[in-house]
């Protein structure tokens, strides 16, 4: 038996008990020949001091320990001395007084020191096996691992069926580019891996499982960033004979048990709604944060008939004029300034007109162009005090509402608006456009995906065509300004579907090519049916407190799609190729 307890079990009341504990040499401290060793497990840490006048030869063994040694000590549970206690760590009120020593392995010279926080990320995902000892990534795998186990029970008690679906699949349109798998038994055929089970989720609803739900891995080959991996894990849930309304409970619901087991916290529900209009026209996002106000306020009927050519010529050719308050703001930098308009110009828009409130006056170079009327509308509308900075959009809806809603977070970040905050913001936004036209190829994309099912109401705009004014019934969760789920009701009609396809600019040969499978299942009775995905990575970030999805998988690939540790990805035997009819090129351009 290498050990009784592990390093965060005893207490007070385990004090003149014999005990057996094993782990890594977290920390090694000499006072004066006494050693005091942090003995370090999965659970956390125990105090074990090793003196010369209680155990001369083990006291001896011990000078010889390094820092991640492995080691097993036996020995008596003591009270520290008066005066030593450590309140900040559970075991801080004993220490393990030994009686034996037994170095299980030896560490080598390390590659850096886990009590320093380093700015080569590459170096640590190399010694990804090494870098999880950390106490904090410890404690995030340990979080993945409640989250999963709620997840599992709560579905599990509403019913739902854990079933696996393929990993090698089919290259379809799903909106990201595929990872391909050559065949080697039929030569120049391709597999891909799935950028999400949802055709197959579908099915299964067709073939009357009603209850669905996976733990599901998932890999789009697209660039990556801090909340993206080319391989991560969803949440995947799909269910028959419901209604939005039922996702949003169901939901909600697994979220609460989720959040109670790994935080220890009660989420309130149900979860407010926003429709994706009501969103975007009031925080600039399709994902709002509204844990701070600064809201877009929209001042159309302010500047309908200004004598302001840049807010009235907006208005006049079917734009808004929209305006958000940045409280306290009005002694931004010139560089702070210099950011915001480069960022209002990347996301479309001219130039970004501002008002400062510093003294009791208005300092802009527009607001010369404002009558004394317009000027007390936009002081009553904007809430306008001393110290204030009022930025303006004037320009269609689309782009005056994402430039002021990023800038809006810019601002929020620079101030600081939500450091600290423990408030859990959850949120539902309904109602997301069905289509989008895509200029650069000339069609209709789907917002969601090409199976999500229309609003009911506006299913006589799919035949008169008119694309823009069609509404999915489709919904995301987000949490603090992250979606960290979306879905929708599905399309369960062979002939809905196929005129969905067929305005997507899907010919009927590829609707068979690609979807034949699914539009023959439809026609084998196929019922109502709807689900959500919910990014298990993601959703876990947050629970931790973490600013990358990296820190709380066990072996994530780096910014360049490189798991480094392994050197993945890799060259391959030339006869491995051979196997699979691939010959490659002189270059890889």
């Amino acid at each position: 038996m290498y050990r009784t307890h592990n390093c965060n079990q005893l207490r007070k009341t385990d004090i003149g008990y014999e005990v057996k504990l094993s782990g890594w040499v977290a920390v090694r401290r000499d006072h004066g020949g006494v050693i005091f060793i942090d003995l370090r497990d999965r659970e956390g840490l125990t105090q074990v001091v090793f003196r010369p006048e209680e155990n001369a030869e083990v006291a001896k063994q011990s000078h010889s320990l390094r820092p991640e040694d492995v080691i097993q000590v036996t020995g008596k549970v003591a009270p520290r001395l008066p005066g030593t206690e450590n309140p900040k760590l559970a075991t801080g009120e004993i220490e393990v007084i030994p009686n034996s020593l037994t170095i299980l392995n030896r560490a080598e010279n390390l590659p850096f020191q886990l009590d320093t926080e380093l700015s080569n990320e590459d170096l640590e995902l190399t010694y990804r096996y090494y870098d999880l000892r950390r106490p904090r990534l410890s404690r995030n795998l340990q979080i993945r691992h409640r989250v999963t186990q709620a997840t599992r029970e709560y579905l599990d008690s509403q019913g739902f069926l854990e079933i696996e679906t393929p990993i090698l699949s089919k290259s379809t349109p799903e909106g990201a580019r595929d990872f391909l798998v050559p065949s080697r038994l039929i030569p120049g055929k391709f597999y891909a891996l799935p950028q999400a089970p949802q055709q197959y989720k579908q099915l299964l609803m067709v073939a009357g499982m009603e209850k669905y739900f996976q733990i599901a891995k998932a890999f789009r080959d697209e660039d990556l960033r801090a909340d993206r991996q080319p391989e991560f894990t969803q949440i995947d849930i799909e269910a028959s004979f419901v209604t939005a309304d039922d996702i949003y409970t169901l939901t909600e619901g697994m979220l609460a048990a989720i959040f109670k087991a790994a935080r220890g916290v009660e989420i309130p529900k149900p979860f407010p709604r926003l429709t994706y209009r009501e969103a975007v026209s009031t925080f600039g996002s399709d994902k709002p944060d509204r844990r701070f106000g600064m809201q877009l306020v929209d001042l159309g009927d302010v500047f309908a008939a200004s004598e302001f050519k840049v807010f009235r010529g907006a208005l006049d050719s079917g734009g808004v004029v929209k305006a958000i308050n940045a409280k306290n703001f009005a002694e931004i930098t010139i560089g702070q300034a210099d950011e915001l308009t480069a960022i209002a110009k990347t996301f479309g828009a001219k130039g970004l007109a501002f008002i400062k409130i510093e003294d009791g006056e208005w300092k802009s170079p527009i607001v010369k162009f404002f009558s004394e009327t317009e000027k007390e509308a936009l002081r009553s509308k904007l809430q306008i005090e001393q110290g204030d900075l009022v930025l303006f959009a004037a320009d269609k809806w689309e782009i005056a509402c994402e430039v002021l809603g990023r800038i809006r977070l810019r601002i929020a970040e620079i101030q600081k608006l939500t450091a600290g905050s423990e408030r859990l913001d959850f949120l539902w936004v309904t109602d997301f456009p069905l289509m989008q036209w895509s200029a650069e190829e000339n069609k209709w994309n789907a917002v969601h995906h090409p199976f999500t099912r229309p609003k009911m109401e506006d299913l006589p705009l799919l035949d008169e065509k008119k694309f823009s004014e069609m509404r999915a019934d489709a919904y995301d969760v987000v949490l603090n300004g992250v979606e960290i789920g979306g879905g929708s009701i599905r399309i369960h009609e062979p002939e809905l579907q196929a005129k969905m396809f067929d305005a997507l600019g899907i010919s009927a040969e590829e609707q068979q090519t690609k979807f034949g499978h699914l539009l023959r299942a439809f026609r084998l009775g196929a019922p109502p049916h709807g689900g959500i995905a919910l990014g298990l990575d993601r959703l876990v970030m947050l629970i931790c407190g973490e600013q990358s999805i990296r820190d709380v998988m066990a072996f994530p690939k780096n910014n360049r799609g490189q798991e480094l540790m392994t050197q993945s990805p890799a060259p391959v035997d030339p006869k491995q190729l051979r196997e699979l009819g691939i010959k490659l090129g002189s270059d890889n351009s």
